[in-house]
């Protein structure tokens, strides 16, 4: 594991890179890598954070182009988490999108606190909603 961390706005990555980290975190999406590996072209903003070759992080947001961006991904390798990667992905992110209204994401229980630590809130009127089984 090296101790730098090199961070890139970049949007084509390999299926197998994408899978592993998707598959590390234990999401779903991983099972689909050649559908993630043109999902990330079609992001307005993807940042990735990388060990050498190997991709440890990233975070993927769309945008309206002028009020409100939309963080759909952001996840971290577990064997790399608590080293402030997330953080700094978010912090990027926040730069980017600061003349915008609103940044918005769905927030998983265990990340709650995380999220409030970067200045997020949670919605009182708010529910995240989802239909799934598209692909089956």
């Amino acid at each position: 594991m090296n101790n730098k961390i090199e961070y890139k706005a970049i949007h084509d990555f390999g299926r197998d890179e994408l899978e592993r980290l998707f598959l590390s975190v234990e999401w779903s999406s991983g099972h689909y890598p050649e559908k993630l590996v043109e999902a990330m072209k079609n992001y307005e903003t993807v940042y990735s954070a990388w060990d050498g070759d190997r991709l440890v992080g990233m975070i993927c947001t769309m945008d309206d182009g002028v009020m409100t961006a939309y963080v759909h991904y952001l996840l971290v390798d577990p064997a790399y988490q608590g080293r402030g990667i997330g953080r700094r992905l978010v912090e990027m992110t926040k730069e980017k999108y600061k003349d915008y209204l609103r940044i918005l994401l769905v927030a998983y229980e265990d990340g709650i606190h995380f999220y409030e630590s970067l200045g997020f809130k949670r919605s009182d009127h708010g529910f995240p909603m989802y239909i799934t089984d598209l692909w089956t």
